[in-house]
């Protein structure tokens, strides 16, 4: 299909939402273990909300939820379980506000319901759903805080004001202090076991 004024140009993942019950250790993981730079965080008293660059412009983000239990459990990729809450939603990449509110526009013209566009300082961004009831959002960067050295005492993209000590340590000292350990899911471990396969302890 030939690209038209009314063709959607998007530019990847903006960000992929997640849930964390633990964002410094979240932190600890995504920066320190994985390398997924933290670059932005934003909290307000019922969450923090935190973003890993996994590439120019594309991030992996976290909410934590402050006074909210979480039943928290562990599941392999793929496998269905009816407690599957970690995800939170999808957000695709655009690449400025006129593009945002043409596909606002485009949504509208759809019947399909969506917000008016929501200021974060950072990002700007709309909020829609699909059929399957899959929360989506569309941002483009304001300030784009990916593809460049992070600025850990820049308020504008650090916004939490009460951050995890990860956060602090990367703020004060440049650096993690430590990072933290996973394990694999015991289906996994169990599955590569029926194949011959041990893993290393």
């Amino acid at each position: 299909m030939a690209a038209t004024q009314e063709t959607v140009h998007w530019r990847g993942v903006h960000h992929l939402a997640l849930v964390t019950a633990d964002m410094d250790a979240t932190v600890r993981f995504w920066h320190g273990v994985l390398d997924a730079r933290l670059v932005a965080t934003l909290a307000v008293p019922a969450f923090k909300h935190y973003f890993f660059e996994v590439g120019p412009g594309h991030t992996v983000a976290f909410f934590e939820y402050a006074d909210q239990p979480l039943d928290s459990f562990a599941k392999p990729a793929g496998v269905p379980y009816a407690k599957a809450a970690q995800f939170d939603h999808l957000s695709l990449h655009l690449p400025d506000e006129d593009a945002l509110n043409r596909l606002r526009d485009r949504l509208k013209a759809h019947d399909c319901e969506v917000t008016d566009v929501i200021d974060h300082g950072f990002l700007r961004s709309i909020y829609f759903s699909d059929p399957n009831g899959i929360a989506l959002e569309a941002s483009w960067w304001t300030i784009d805080p990916t593809g460049r050295p992070a600025e850990h005492a820049d308020e504008r993209l650090f916004a939490d004001p009460d951050p995890v000590p990860a956060v602090r340590e990367l703020r004060e000292e440049g650096r993690l202090r430590h990072t933290v350990s996973t394990r694999l899911v015991d289906g996994i471990v169990e599955d590569l076991r029926r194949e011959g396969i041990t893993l290393n302890p």
